[in-house]
């Protein structure tokens, strides 16, 4: 459980980090071309990883289905990032943070719907806030 904690710890040092990085990035640049550049580097890092990590041998076990889930979620992604870096390229990170967050919200009711994942009533209250914070 340490461990996880540490892993959070480490993801919100670096996810809030991101996108004040990502506004001074594209301050001089299309923010197409900024996507990217930026999915370069996190293709190289994950490559470098799966090596690091001695993963590669995993990859001819994956199977169709959950080959075509990994790409809509690629995707997904890419559409999600380009449509990021073009709203950070245009308004304040202040208001374009909180309204990307707002997509925790939507995870959580999907989850719900298409994994069965059950929701808390805290979890549901705390979710309403980020959502209400987000407006």
């Amino acid at each position: 459980m340490r461990y996880v904690a540490f892993l959070c710890h480490r993801f919100c040092i670096f996810a809030g980090v991101t996108s004040i990085l990502a506004k001074c990035g594209i301050r001089e640049t299309d923010s197409t071309v900024a996507t990217a550049v930026r999915t370069a580097v996190v293709l190289i890092f994950s490559w470098l990883m799966v090596f690091v990590s001695d993963s590669f041998g995993q990859i001819t076990s994956i199977s169709g289905y959950t080959f075509l889930f990994l790409i809509l979620s690629g995707a997904a992604t890419g559409a999600s990032w380009l449509c990021y870096f073009k709203a950070l390229q245009t308004g304040d990170v202040n208001k374009v943070v909180p309204i990307d967050k707002s997509s925790t919200v939507l995870t959580i009711i999907l989850a719900l719907i298409f994994l069965h994942e059950g929701i808390s009533l805290s979890k549901a209250g705390l979710s309403s806030l980020l959502l209400w914070g987000s407006c």
